[in-house]
């Protein structure tokens, strides 16, 4: 890892402090090969060496399985064809709703033999127990506790 303090004007990202490049060793399809990744950061080379860097870039991952493997896989996001801005932000904030509600029930329901996923939450939720009139007792209620999925 090479790191290198920079200004925002020399990377034309507004707030950049610190820029590093990343080589590492990966394996796809077995074959091994050297892949090169440029990082960037608003933190100083003082605030954030190596074990940082390598801290921050594996909690991206965090984000990209947790949050938009399931928007886009499970809730099939990037298919959908809504073009007016507003209808698309209501859809999106039900999509994320959805997605949290369901971490959150897999995290409680989750064991060592059940191998639970949001695609699965939302099928059971969907099929169990008359599903689609707990969801609309879910949307109109005021206290809502449609979403507890009993196992």
């Amino acid at each position: 890892m090479e790191c290198r303090e920079v200004t925002p004007e020399q990377v034309g990202f507004p707030g950049a402090r610190l820029i590093a490049r990343l080589k590492r060793r990966v394996r796809r399809h077995g074959q091994k090969s050297t892949e090169t990744v440029y990082l960037i950061s608003s933190l100083t080379l003082e605030q954030l060496d190596a074990r940082g860097w390598l801290k921050l870039k594996r909690g991206y991952w965090v984000i990209e399985s947790r949050l938009h493997h399931a928007l886009d896989v499970s809730l099939d996001e990037d298919r959908s064809r809504l073009r007016q801005p507003n209808a698309a932000l209501v859809l999106g904030l039900f999509r994320r709703l959805v997605v949290s509600v369901a971490q959150a029930a897999i995290a409680r329901a989750q064991t060592k033999k059940t191998r639970w996923t949001v695609r699965r939450y939302q099928q059971r939720f969907a099929h169990r127990n008359g599903g689609p009139q707990r969801l609309q007792a879910l949307i109109f209620a005021e206290a809502p506790r449609s979403w507890h999925l009993p196992v």
